[in-house]
């Protein structure tokens, strides 16, 4: 499984960007997308994921009510809507695939990654 990200960028606080992932290679057990982020000197931390099957979704505490994960299932991308972005939310944003029997925020159930993309929100 090959995932790129995409989207990443400058923005004020308040502000929204829209990043997507296209998985390419074999899906076959692929379970779930998840979305990740790093700020630099810091832990990787989830954001949220979304199950490929049924599109039910989970959200870290931090980005619930704020940022939206959704799916085209037809093309094997997944989306990750931010809005009323804080300088907080700076970070490289990666997306992941597991094959996990049901969809978690756990890094360790994650087996394939991106390389990432930047988000950089000034206050």
């Amino acid at each position: 499984v090959q995932l790129q990200a995409s989207g990443g960028g400058s923005v004020q606080a308040g502000g929204s960007l829209r990043l997507s992932c296209a998985a390419s290679g074999s899906m076959f057990g692929v379970s779930g997308m998840g979305w990740y982020r790093q700020a630099p000197g810091k832990e990787r931390e989830a954001v949220g994921c979304i199950s490929r099957s049924d599109g039910s979704t989970l959200y870290a505490a931090s980005v619930r009510g704020r940022f939206f994960i959704s799916r085209d299932k037809a093309k094997d991308t997944v989306f990750l809507q931010m809005n009323s972005l804080k300088p907080e939310d700076s970070a490289r944003y990666f997306c992941a695939a597991t094959d996990a029997l049901i969809i978690s925020l756990q890094i360790g159930y994650y087996r394939h990654w991106g390389k990432g993309t930047l988000v950089t929100v000034s206050s």
